[in-house]
């Protein structure tokens, strides 16, 4: 039996019960081995549909080049490209920008033109911004 043919099995099992865990890691441990086709194969098969720790390792393995790429590529963007790259809600990529725009201003690199978008945005960022601010003014008190 081969390493696809064993998962499938497993997965038909666990599709009428629940995942063993060891079965699970067993599985997983076994998905690098498996050619490009197997694995797009077992993606879209209906006994995986609900294995979403199988399906997220899957697609891990099959794009990690891809997701490794665009999340440097965000990091090595200079700030206003970033900012406008965060603007473009069709870029596909806002979550990222987001992170990397708050980790810049957790960083103290360009405060203010990131304070300045954020305030800007969704009501969740706003409030992350005022939060941000209020514990900046509580470190300038203690210091004082």
């Amino acid at each position: 039996m081969t390493d696809y043919e064993y998962i499938l099995q497993q997965a038909k099992k666990a599709h009428y019960s629940k995942w063993n865990d060891e079965e699970l890691r067993k599985c997983v441990d076994m998905l690098p081995n498996l050619s490009r086709q197997e694995l797009i194969t077992l993606t879209l098969n209906k006994w995986t549909k609900e294995a979403k720790v199988l399906r997220e390792c899957i697609f891990n393995i099959l794009y990690k080049d891809k997701i490794g790429k665009r999340e440097e590529r965000i990091k090595n963007l200079e700030t206003n490209a970033l900012i406008a790259e965060f603007q473009d809600k069709n870029s596909g990529n806002v979550a990222l920008c987001r992170v990397e725009l708050k980790e810049r201003y957790k960083a103290g690199r360009d405060m203010e033109e990131i304070a300045e978008i954020l305030a800007k945005s969704n009501k969740s960022d706003q409030a992350w911004l005022e939060k941000q601010q209020k514990k900046s003014k509580e470190g300038e008190l203690k210091s004082n």
